[in-house]
């Protein structure tokens, strides 16, 4: 490969975000890359040349394991919708010419569901003028949401803390026993895939009787059904926790949170709707129809900033899925994105690429025949997916006692 190359972070970040980064870095040093470039803010502050030499940073083995164990975006994000060519040849240009100025042959761009649509549109305008750049992509997203590859980097640790999170949930609802009914709704996130509640039954084993219902934005949601089920629950129980994904929904395509006016009328640059308050909502309905006290927690942005308890596998996998990104420019190859392949008996993780035409802006959804057929639970074929995911720790570097993180200058 001749010249440098530059990685950039977008949208939202995970726990093994940055191990994906420093796996791109440290192939491409080992194959002789003079400068290997982290754009700072993503594609949006690439345009504005806001740049930095990773070398400062992860030149050592001492700062690669500091940076594995980093939550966030090391080299923080955005939610840059790149519009379409027509009208907008100065923006792309931009693009190319700060890629000309650093003499910059590749970019890696590290993402979910939108940022690949980035990868998507400036490998397409490089196609159609003739551009010598190329582009791949790494995946991203707690969400387990892009489709074609088995698993995404960052849902492992995601799926480990709610689980974790969802266990001493349960454990601090049931302190009254017999002496007070106490229904609790954890609201995870999810919009309009369920993989991290479905998570949430992953606390379940010897130690803890798991959690009581769960609920996903693949199947509608019903009210009178719901109510139902609680007051069946109260009558043989007096600790009920409830897993509830943010975008669940009436069949009519309503949010459960928006029945209620939660502040969540806007929408980010994508279009998306603001999801929040569906577990407050079913909290107060439950209070409002039936005979019980009910509250709700939202586990928010914890699920994905939990460096301290990610996998150790979703770590490694992470890394591999930055290394496999660099062999496959290595090859030439552009406009793909890094993909898992699986075997299990025993678990094994490997690396293919994938068309980028074929991943951008569209989502995998939890399979219906890996929920149950109650609509609020989860089968054995979810639970032998995910628990792989989820094994293995990194401890933490601590520094006067708290988890120590790598800090731009």
């Amino acid at each position: 490969m001749t010249g440098n190359i530059v990685i950039g972070q977008s949208g939202g970040p995970t726990s093994v975000i940055n191990s994906s980064a420093a796996g791109v870095y440290k192939a491409a040093k080992a194959a002789g890359v003079g400068k290997v470039y982290g754009m700072i803010y993503g594609i949006q502050g690439f345009l504005d040349d806001k740049l930095l030499d990773l070398d400062e940073y992860l030149a050592d083995d001492e700062g690669i394991e500091l940076m594995k164990r980093t939550p966030a975006a090391f080299l923080g994000s955005c939610r840059f919708k790149l519009p379409p060519f027509a009208g907008n040849e100065d923006l792309y240009e931009k693009i190319f010419l700060r890629m000309e100025q650093y003499d910059i042959s590749y970019m890696f761009y590290i993402g979910g569901n939108d940022s690949m649509d980035t990868v998507k549109m400036l490998s397409d305008y490089a196609n159609r003028n003739n551009k010598k750049q190329k582009f791949i992509g790494v995946p991203k997203t707690i969400d387990n949401d892009l489709p074609i590859t088995d698993h995404c980097p960052g849902y492992g640790s995601a799926a480990k803390y709610i689980a974790t999170s969802v266990r001493e949930i349960i454990r601090d609802n049931a302190v009254y026993g017999d002496y007070r009914t106490s229904i609790l709704i954890v609201e995870i996130m999810g919009r309009n895939a369920g993989w991290l509640t479905a998570a949430s039954a992953l606390c379940k084993d010897e130690s803890c009787e798991g959690v009581d219902l769960i609920y996903l934005p693949e199947v509608d949601f019903d009210i009178e059904s719901f109510l139902k089920k609680v007051k069946a629950l109260a009558r043989v129980k007096k600790s009920i926790v409830i897993a509830v994904s943010e975008g669940i929904h009436f069949d009519d395509g309503t949010f459960v949170c928006e029945m209620e006016d939660h502040g969540n009328e806007g929408v980010d640059v994508f279009g998306h709707k603001q999801l929040s308050g569906c577990g407050v909502h079913l909290a107060a309905i439950i209070q409002k129809r039936l005979p019980y006290k009910a509250r709700a927690v939202e586990l928010s942005t914890l699920q994905r900033a939990a460096a301290h308890m990610a996998s150790l596998t979703d770590i490694n996998e992470a890394f591999m899925a930055g290394e496999a990104a660099f062999h496959a420019a290595e090859k030439g190859l552009s406009g793909k994105m890094v993909v898992f392949t699986r075997t299990d008996n025993p678990y094994t993780c490997g690396t293919d690429v994938s068309d980028i035409h074929n991943i951008a802006n569209t989502e995998k959804k939890v399979p219906l025949e890996w929920i149950g057929e109650d609509g609020c639970s989860v089968t054995e074929e979810y639970l032998a997916y995910a628990r792989p995911l989820i094994l293995g720790e990194l401890t933490p570097i601590f520094e006067n006692g708290l988890p120590k993180h790598l800090i731009r200058k």
